[in-house]
């Protein structure tokens, strides 16, 4: 390969290469590397610390098994933590019929919705695995999207079902019985919630599902409006008959609260935002290359748990085809080695010319 920095001056002055292979580290063709990527084998830290230290490979079939591996640790913490949250939920919907804590009913509610949660998510895992077709080019990531909103309606229902419950307690008061049992259930509302969320946080974060680990923190959150019901409880021990509806009404904030939060999470997902810190660190990689004088343009977006980007690069007008191409596919690598997730870049490299290259494309600009 030529010298990227001071490339021979050999070419027409006008050359544009479009480098966009539908990335997934599988480019079809040599970089000239000396080395490719391996993602998919990465099973542990040791191995994920191995990988960025040593060559390896741009292989298709690393791509496809990275996201299996993926889709089947998401799955797998999904059902157990559904499994979890079942268990805790049942478990408070028993002590609700001795007790009739409506604080308690609230949170049960919440706790039932949560595990609910792990159902779209689970089939937007599934569906997030199928190969891109002619009429899905993409593929089916942003399925992902489609079960933030199944959540949001869930997380919207159990709201307004704990709110409509305390209020009419409030209009038509009980006496909450078996009050240490309804201590005993926020305290199990409390520990589920946390074992689940945390679990779900980890390996959210590890395979990169920001809806598992919204959803993970949402449990975290969840654990704490657990330990409301222990206040409605103490409170009805002082003989404070309104503490158990009062709780109820103020677990329905707390529920509405998150639900305001993981809209911000979904909506801002659906509408492609991305990190700032991301976009930074990708120009970063991007003018380090050698042979790039300036990113003119860099667009990044999630589809499902993967990014994926494209950008615009200047490069010396004088290069040969080969010779942009090889930049282009130098900031390409670096690209998918700074960014966590991206799995997909698309680099197309201009020309530093006083005159627009694109000039006949301007009467299509918006």
């Amino acid at each position: 390969m030529t010298d990227e920095t001071t490339p021979p001056q050999r070419g027409p002055a006008d050359h544009h290469d479009h480098h966009g292979h539908g990335h997934g580290h599988g480019h079809g063709h040599g970089h000239g590397h000396g080395h490719g990527h391996g993602h998919g084998t990465a099973k542990s830290w040791s191995a994920r610390i191995a990988h960025a230290v040593r060559p390896h490979g741009h292989d298709t079939a690393d791509v496809v098994d990275e996201t299996l591996q993926a889709s089947r640790a998401g799955m797998r913490a999904l059902w157990i933590s559904f499994a979890g949250l079942m268990v805790t939920a049942l478990a408070q919907a028993a002590l609700v019929s001795m007790t009739g804590s409506v604080a308690l009913l609230g949170d049960t509610l919440h706790n039932f919705a949560d595990a609910l949660t792990a159902v779209p998510l689970a089939v937007a895992f599934v569906l997030g695995r199928r190969a891109a077709t002619r009429r899905f080019t993409y593929g089916l990531g942003r399925s992902e999207d489609l079960a933030g909103l199944v959540i949001l309606l869930v997380m919207s229902a159990s709201a307004v079902l704990a709110a409509w419950t305390a209020i009419d307690r409030l209009l038509h008061p009980q006496q909450m019985s078996q009050i240490a049992w309804v201590a005993a259930a926020g305290l199990v509302g409390f520990a589920g919630n946390e074992l689940v969320a945390r679990y779900r946080i980890v390996v959210g974060r590890r395979i990169g599902s920001a809806a598992l680990v919204a959803d993970g923190l949402h449990a975290r959150t969840d654990g704490f409006t657990s330990l409301g019901v222990l206040l409605a409880a103490g409170g009805t021990a002082l003989g404070w008959g309104w503490a158990d509806p009062v709780i109820g009404l103020l677990i329905t904030a707390a529920i509405l609260s998150v639900l305001v939060g993981a809209a911000k999470e979904v909506f801002g997902r659906m509408l492609d935002a991305v990190d700032p810190e991301l976009v930074a660190r990708a120009e970063a990689a991007l003018r380090a290359a050698p042979g790039v004088r300036e990113v003119d343009a860099l667009r990044m977006r999630w589809v499902g748990h993967r990014l994926r980007a494209e950008t615009d690069l200047v490069v010396d007008p004088h290069l040969t085809v080969v010779e942009a191409h090889a930049i282009a596919v130098d900031a390409e690598h670096r690209l998918l080695h700074a960014v966590p997730r991206l799995t997909r870049a698309t680099v197309h490299t201009d020309p530093a010319t006083e005159h627009d290259a694109h000039a006949a494309l301007s009467h299509h600009a918006p």
